[in-house]
């Protein structure tokens, strides 16, 4: 849980760029956030939103390797090319969006990644927001290897086949029936993409399949609930929804580890 530490515990990170193989075999950037101290660590992947691969994600990463998890957060716009996180984005709505098989071999080969290292305890989470929140449902119905998965307020999930376009073919609902591991949804009943009705038209077709999943949802909401430089930004669900996050993860991804002072401790 947020702030729930022991103050005589070792605590340190270290994160940087790399690059890992992604789609269809091609190298792209991703930024990788580990824990310092012993492991093994569980993984996460966080894919970036609609604003782009910028600050938010990278602080994000760093919040959940304080919670222990070695985080990787590829660059999945990197074929509209390079500039400000604003930018790239721009040019990638303008472009018609990037294509969910472009996004899904960028997953798959970071989940490669992250269960290949070393100090890796074999489990991987996936997690993503607005945009990343649909492609993180994607990816638990499409992706092999993972543990676990967390949408936040994924638009588009449910789709009518006039929304549908060359980049996002089939709407993720559609892919129910293949997830095959635990889901985790953080909803604001107030948000326009994904509305009430539709995370209630998931939710029905969750509990039709009998899938393994969590809401929940939030009054005086909307879309973006945790995005802290935004007006969106709810200081009562964000810590909540936050905890419900960090808690899922911990039961799905964690496995029973050494404790006490010094445990994390490298000196020792």
């Amino acid at each position: 849980m947020w702030n729930d530490f022991r103050t005589d515990a070792y605590a340190g990170l270290i994160a940087e760029t790399v690059s890992v193989k992604g789609h269809d075999g091609k190298q792209i950037h991703a930024y990788w956030s580990r824990p310092l101290g012993c492991g093994p660590h569980p993984g996460i992947i966080l894919i970036p939103h609609m604003p782009g691969w910028d600050e938010w994600c990278r602080e994000t990463c760093h919040r959940f390797t304080a919670h222990g998890y070695s985080v990787l957060c590829p660059d999945i716009y990197q074929d509209f090319g390079f500039g400000t996180p604003t930018e790239v984005s721009g040019r990638m709505r303008e472009a018609g969006g990037v294509f969910d098989a472009s996004v899904m071999g960028d997953t798959a080969g970071c989940l490669d990644f992250l269960r290949s290292q070393p100090g890796s305890n074999g489990k991987t989470g996936v997690i993503g927001m607005c945009s990343g929140g649909r492609h993180a449902f994607l990816a638990a119905c499409t992706v092999e290897g993972f543990d676990a998965a967390v949408d936040c307020w994924g638009g588009g999930v449910v789709a009518s086949p006039e929304q549908l376009t060359p980049a996002r073919p089939v709407a993720p609902i559609d892919y129910t029936e293949q997830l095959n591991i635990p889901l985790l949804g953080i909803f604001g009943n107030e948000d326009f993409s994904p509305t009430r009705a539709d995370v209630d038209t998931l939710e029905a077709r969750l509990k039709a399949a009998g899938k393994d999943y969590e809401f929940h949802r939030y009054d005086g909401a909307g879309h973006g609930i945790w995005y802290y430089d935004k007006p969106m930004y709810r200081q009562e669900a964000a810590m909540d929804s936050w905890n419900k996050t960090l808690d899922f993860f911990d039961r799905h991804l964690k496995a029973p580890c050494c404790a006490g002072p010094g445990c994390c401790d490298p000196a020792e």
